[in-house]
């Protein structure tokens, strides 16, 4: 072939090349327009957007480019755009009328704010509490509309629980229960594992985990009739470990699976199961100083000697402030919690798994997907809120190594 016949080839491959781009580029376009329209229309988080799968795109655009023809390229890209905008939730809610839904800790904090969030919508609210007297009952009595109900119920009271069933149900007259959320829980004490009292352990189980268990078990009934939602308000804690919450997170860990395993027992049933993963918000779960106080006497009092002494008075007593600390680095903002329970609520179609609020999806997708020692390093720099003190026994180890 001659020179002028080599170039010739070579500029019309070239034009071909340009004409297949231009076409990518254009589907492109019209793909990120379409779907950047209805992930604003639908208020989509980013991580639902699944940026996992826009990088599975940008791959199979660069595959189809390069290693297949154009016509054969171009189909299979255009179908793997259609199929992710056909995957990205919308945002379609159930109407609120008739809808009853019972929320269990509404003393205060998330499920005080959630009672009251659900009362504006025009849900039919049973906002159970510890004490049907206190401040937080009255204050839901005072700002809500007659639809709320004040249920007096303790999850870890059995005989509560059924008293509180045969209430609602009187109330529903024959119609079934449309969601239960499970907000009660208790943080109990954060230091390290070992030095928590077996007590503490139960008290997290009790109430975040059995609690749970008893109350659906109990309510089952009502819930399965409307084919309606279940909702569990998790931990980030709950599937992902975090220093000095073993008691906490273990509990968490049993709300979550059970969470996972009800949503496919329920399912022939119609029933649809959620479970919600907040970060650090500030709520009524961070105990008084009162308390923590007494808590932190009564876990100094329960040591053996010998862990007393390894771990040292300086290191037990980093504990007191570190709930505060960590009350002052959560956010106050719980409207994210708000609109993902909600959205388990009311959605037509609703995710298994929420995550709000900062870090919520970044910590869970680095303990899931890289090494370990990557998660440890970056949980040592998120989770370490208080001095690096060693414990005693520690301190003398590193000082005699330092000395020899």
């Amino acid at each position: 072939m001659s020179p002028t016949g080599d170039w010739d080839f070579a500029w019309d491959m070239a034009l071909v090349q340009c004409e297949s781009l231009l076409l990518y580029c254009a589907v492109s376009a019209v793909f990120m327009g379409s779907a950047l329209h209805k992930l604003i229309r639908n208020k989509v988080k980013i991580e639902h957007a699944c940026v996992c799968g826009l990088l599975s795109l940008l791959i199979v655009a660069l595959v189809c480019f390069y290693l297949l023809s154009r016509s054969i390229g171009l189909t299979i890209f255009i179908l793997s755009c259609i199929t992710y905008y056909i995957s990205i939730p919308v945002r379609d809610l159930l109407p609120t009328k008739d809808k009853a839904v019972l929320i269990t800790g509404c003393d205060s904090g998330l499920g005080h704010a959630l009672a009251k969030h659900l009362d504006e919508l025009g849900v039919l609210v049973f906002a159970s509490v510890l004490d049907k007297k206190g401040q937080g009952a009255e204050e839901l009595r005072r700002i809500c509309s007659s639809r709320l109900s004040i249920i007096q119920l303790d999850v870890t009271d059995s005989e509560q629980i059924k008293a509180a069933c045969s209430e609602i149900k009187g109330r529903l007259q024959g119609e079934g229960l449309w969601g239960i959320v499970h907000n009660a829980g208790v943080i109990g004490y954060i230091a390290d594992g070992e030095l928590l009292p077996i007590s503490l352990y139960k008290q997290c189980m009790d109430v975040n985990f059995f609690g749970a268990a008893h109350v659906t078990k109990t309510f089952l009934p009502l819930l399965r009739k409307a084919k309606g939602r279940l909702i569990c308000i998790s931990s980030m804690a709950g599937h992902v470990p975090i220093p000095r919450l073993a008691a906490y997170a273990a509990s968490k860990a049993a709300l979550t699976m059970y969470c996972a395993v009800m949503r496919q027992d329920l399912i022939k049933w119609g029933v649809k199961v959620a479970a919600v993963h907040p970060s650090g918000f500030k709520t009524n779960i961070y105990d008084s100083h009162e308390n923590l106080s007494s808590q932190n006497r009564n876990i100094l009092d329960s040591l053996m000697p010998d862990v007393k002494e390894d771990y040292g008075e300086e290191y037990l007593e980093t504990f007191k402030d570190l709930h505060h600390e960590m009350f002052a680095t959560s956010s106050s903002d719980l409207t994210p919690v708000l609109e993902d329970v909600c959205h388990a609520l009311l959605a037509r179609n609703p995710h298994f798994s929420y995550t709000p609020g900062r870090f919520a999806h970044f910590i869970p997708c680095l303990f899931r997907n890289f090494p370990l020692w990557v998660y440890d390093h970056f949980a040592k720099k998120i989770f370490q809120i208080h001095r690096n003190i060693l414990p005693r026994s520690l301190q003398l180890s590193q000082t005699k190594n330092w000395r020899s």
